[in-house]
């Protein structure tokens, strides 16, 4: 299928594409990779009369480290991720690309647009709120900062404001011996249930089984207390409230979670 038909506008600043948003309201998406969004209007799932192309705003594809803190720009793609020297502290986040698609995909997409997105089960979802990230976002009234954990509220759903644009993603604090983990049926596809494990702070987050990325305080509670990381596993397995679905049953991914949160503690402690 086709999409329907809309209206193109290229901004070259972010103030451009904030007016833009301020000006077209409801009607207007942001596109930049397009890894998502077009997919949805090509299926007619999205049907924006306007679309704000942000890929050559200046200034918004760096990754910068200040201090401990680590600034990922909304344009930088994975695949730029993937291939940076991020040194053992934030490690994590080019491991984990692996896990994103395939190499187009990766070439294409990007961090601020999959932020946006807010699927459950994506990497960089998981990734934010597992090292306490905070989305910098830019509207007519300025820049605001905003907790992870707050910008993901439901199913494809955030604190986002219609004339918000995301600017770039802070990661606060080094994670060395953070790790992420999944399971696809097939290599690219979306994962069934993502398991994501910082022991140092301590957090456990799982994607796939809730509408939002889900911490797991009860498993966190026993990763806290170094015991057998197989106890951590059965702990978030325990925890989550999942229900049958086709193709996936509430044991079956009980049971993943459980492998995956086993697996993802094992990692990190050999690191």
């Amino acid at each position: 299928m086709k999409p329907a038909a809309f209206t193109y506008h290229r901004a070259r600043s972010v103030s451009g594409a904030v007016g833009l948003l301020a000006e077209l309201g409801d009607d207007a998406k942001v596109i930049a990779g397009g890894q998502s969004l077009v997919a949805m209007m090509n299926f007619r799932l999205a049907r924006p009369e306007h679309l704000i192309d942000i890929a050559r705003i200046p200034g918004l594809d760096t990754i910068v480290r200040e201090g401990d803190a680590l600034r990922v720009g909304a344009l930088v793609t994975h695949h730029a991720v993937e291939t940076a020297d991020l040194g053992p502290d934030f490690r994590v986040l080019s491991e984990a690309m692996r896990w994103v698609g395939h190499l187009p995909i990766r070439t294409r997409g990007t961090v601020g647009g999959s932020i946006a997105h807010a699927d459950a089960t994506a990497e960089w979802c998981l990734l934010a709120v597992l090292l306490d990230a905070r989305i910098v976002v830019e509207g007519p009234a300025g820049r605001r900062s905003i907790p992870a954990e707050e910008f993901f509220q439901g199913v494809f759903t955030t604190a986002l404001e219609p004339d918000e644009l995301i600017v770039e993603v802070e990661f606060p604090r080094p994670a060395p011996r953070a790790t992420l983990t999944e399971f696809a049926e097939r290599q690219g596809d979306f994962a069934i249930v993502a398991a994501a494990v910082d022991p140092d702070a301590p957090r456990v987050v799982l994607g796939g089984v809730a509408q939002v990325p889900l911490r797991v305080p009860a498993a966190e509670a026993v990763l806290a207390a170094g015991v057998a990381v197989a106890e951590v596993g059965e702990a978030a397995a325990a925890a989550i409230d999942v229900r049958d679905e086709p193709g996936a049953s509430a044991h079956y991914r009980r049971a993943l979670t459980r492998t995956l949160v086993t697996r993802a503690c094992e990692e990190a402690r050999t690191r």
